[in-house]
């Protein structure tokens, strides 16, 4: 078998299990993930929304939210524009709730039928013969120069709230909300363009705060022998924005001399112990300086009796996000967090509304392929929760139709049964029907609708699978014209709701770069481009810009759109573009990377929770793949609905008897190995759902008799 397990630390692995209060097993497979470090391995270990990255540290979000409060104060009619895929779905979804949850008045509108992508000309005419005078898009607008300036000239500001790279020109847009601009500010570049648009709204309801831009300073005066230190952090929507730090031998130099006066001047000052505070500030600079200084500690006390009898020192000894840092946490530190965390608590600020709307956040980042990496993972975790306490109307009747509610919907649930489900009303021209269940209050209409939906899908299966008739033999002709390097199908049977599926199926299959594309009746022709063996693809647009109507996506997914006659050269070009691919060496036939290899005690249905722990999986975080030697094969049988194909086993652990699955593995059996043998596998732990039961199993992925010729000593 071909397979790797990097060699670790076991003093680190040690040490990190106890840092971070962990399992020594948790701790040992975020190090073989290259998860190390105390920051990263923070939104592993943790799942609480608090620690999700303040909307405010988007350099205009506050714009953003001033242009908005200022158009509910004025009754303007405001237009919401999205994409047609999951996530800008989604991104309308809950902007429109939460707009309208604010009394305004705001209509949305989606690409239907053969729109084109983004923002068009006939949105804003539209928008402008209505009396409208601010445009909010969500998942789109970054590339829609000429239709923004338009809409200036209608006399309509535009905001963009997008997560696609931007082009070297942006629009001229009132506001821009986007996490990969050069200046965003915002420290996860990796949002989803729903997960953007949820910052905005959060950010909104603090707005409506006699907090929101109110500066804020928190002081601290802590002892340090014959000295003391006096330390403050001015910030403004809970955001820190100086801090500043004096050490004063009491009587040796006078308040003017320090930057105290400059730093604290036009400041709410907050302090945790206002008697002993004023009492050491005295000590330093005697009485003629009087601090104006309000305690923090009865606030508190109001949620948490029991934390506002501590001391600073106390409480940063009690912080989670102490023992993640590198550098001990300072009283200051500590002090800020519980602000932080206590006004939050005071204003509600992640309630069911919140939940409700992060079920469409996570959705959204899960079927945008974002990097489960940083606050997303938090994001994803606690809408999957949510998810699984109560679904939100609309997406609870997608799950009843599929008799899924009972299950646990973890994330592979979700890119099996409910992102394709969304998703096929945009590839079949009717996405404002997905929109319209999630914010349908009727019961029965809900249930109309996901009936719709459902269909859709299956219509959408079928659809594919013509498509794929058609475009597997076009795809392999045109190896040979692309050196091997690329795939392109033009064809105008293709429905053009499909070019993703299609492309992503042609770039699995033959292991490079796919692009698909339509030719439409209107003389465009629309294409998509997916990526393999971790090449970007944007680079094959890139370097044509002047073909395109539009184009733009991510690092290994892509769209375009251009005139048909502009369709050969484009092509023409590509042919000699791709003499400078070059493919990641890493993505040629590469083994599989061990989490960990597990003694038989181990495998157990207790090994579940670190499978939960460690959820979100998905792009940059994959399912977590175990390897265990010597199991006993203790029964097999060959299932498959229509080709008998797959096997089912029973693998025995010794302290525990494993159902396991091994897909397309019937020929193996009784070749590779049979019952009664020993083998050795590498597997992922999944869950098995069958009339309201629930029982663990295993994948397996590779399997082998243990002890086979020619293992390789050193995969261990």
């Amino acid at each position: 078998m071909n397979w790797e397990k990097k060699d670790i630390d076991g003093e680190i692995v040690r040490s990190m299990a106890q840092q971070y209060g962990c399992s020594p097993l948790v701790a040992s497979i975020l190090l073989r993930r290259g998860i190390a470090d105390g920051a990263d391995a923070f939104f592993y270990l943790e799942n609480d929304l608090r620690y999700a990255h303040n909307p405010f540290l988007f350099s205009d979000m506050e714009d953003a939210v001033d242009r908005i409060l200022d158009a509910r104060d004025e009754g303007e009619r405001v237009l919401i524009f999205g994409d047609r895929d999951v996530d800008g779905i989604t991104a309308v979804t809950i902007l429109y709730e939460a707009l309208t949850g604010l009394g305004m008045q705001v209509s949305w509108r989606i690409p239907t039928g053969d729109d084109p992508y983004g923002l068009s000309i006939e949105a804003v005419d539209a928008h402008a013969a209505e009396g409208g005078t601010l445009i909010i898009t969500v998942d789109c607008g970054i590339s829609n120069i000429e239709e923004v300036a338009y809409a200036a000239e209608k006399g309509i500001d535009v905001i963009i709230i997008d997560h696609h790279t931007p082009k070297e020109q942006v629009p001229d847009a009132a506001v821009i909300i986007n996490c990969k601009m050069p200046d965003a500010g915002y420290p996860n570049v990796h949002l989803s363009g729903c997960a953007t648009a949820w910052k905005v709204i959060t950010a909104l309801r603090f707005g409506q705060l006699d907090m929101y831009k109110q500066q804020i300073c928190l002081l601290n005066v802590r002892p340090v022998n014959d000295a003391f230190a006096v330390e403050a952090i001015r910030t403004v929507n809970l955001v820190e924005k100086a801090r500043i730090t004096e050490t004063i031998i009491p009587g040796m130099i006078s308040f003017s001399d320090t930057r105290l006066g400059n730093f604290l001047q036009g400041q709410q000052i907050f302090v945790w112990d206002k008697e002993l505070q004023l009492k050491q500030l005295e000590k330093i600079f005697g009485k003629s300086i009087e601090f104006c200084v309000t305690d923090f500690r009865p606030e508190c006390a109001k949620l948490s009796p029991q934390l506002a009898e501590m001391s600073l020192l106390r409480l940063k000894s009690l912080s989670r996000i102490g023992k993640y840092q590198e550098t001990p946490m300072s009283e200051l530190d500590g002090f800020f967090n519980i602000f932080v965390t206590l006004v939050q608590q005071t204003h509600s600020f992640y309630g069911g509304r919140e939940r409700r709307e992060l079920q469409l956040v996570a959705l959204s980042l899960l079927a945008d392929l974002m990097q489960l990496s940083d606050e997303n993972r938090i994001l994803v975790k606690q809408g999957l929760a949510a998810i699984n306490t109560a679904p939100r109307s609309g997406l609870a009747e997608l799950l009843t139709k599929q008799s899924l509610i009972g299950k646990q919907i973890g994330t592979t649930d979700v890119a099996w049964y409910v992102t394709p489900v969304i998703n096929a009303t945009g590839r079949m021209g009717k996405p404002e029907t997905a929109i319209k269940l999630f914010l349908e209050k009727d019961q029965a209409v809900r249930d109309e609708l996901s009936a719709a939906i459902i269909a859709m899908n299956e219509e959408r299966r079928e659809l594919g699978k013509t498509g794929w008739t058609i475009a597997e033999p076009l795809a392999q002709e045109s190896l040979a014209r692309y050196q091997n390097k690329l795939t392109v199908t033009v064809s105008d049977k293709i429905y053009r709701g499909i070019t993703g599926i299609l492309a992503n199926q042609l770039a699995k299959a033959f292991n490079v770069p796919s692009m698909v594309i339509c030719l439409m009746e209107n003389g465009t022709a629309v294409g998509s481009l997916r990526s393999a063996r971790n090449y970007r693809v944007l680079s094959l647009l890139e370097v044509y810009p002047d073909f395109f109507i539009d184009y733009g996506g991510h690092t290994f997914a892509a769209g375009f759109s251009l005139m048909q006659e502009n369709l050969e050269p484009f092509l023409h070009k590509l042919q000699d573009f791709v003499q400078t691919i070059e493919f990641d060496p890493d993505s040629e036939n590469p083994p599989m990377h061990i989490d960990a290899e597990l003694p038989h005690a181990y495998l157990t249905p207790d090994l579940l929770t670190v499978l939960d722990m460690l959820e979100p999986y998905g792009e940059g975080f994959p399912p977590l793949l175990f390897a265990a030697a010597d199991l006993k094969v203790s029964a097999a049988s060959i299932m498959g609905k229509t080709t008998p194909q797959h096997l089912r086993l029973t693998l025995d652990c010794g302290s525990y008897k494993w159902t396991a699955l091994y897909w397309r593995a019937a020929d193996k059996l009784n070749v590779e190995f049979a019952v009664g043998d020993s083998v050795d596998a590498v597997f992922l732990l999944d869950r098995s759902t069958f009339n309201g039961n629930t029982i663990p199993q295993i994948v397996i992925q590779s399997m082998e008799r243990t002890g086979k010729a020619g293992r390789s000593p050193g995969k261990r």
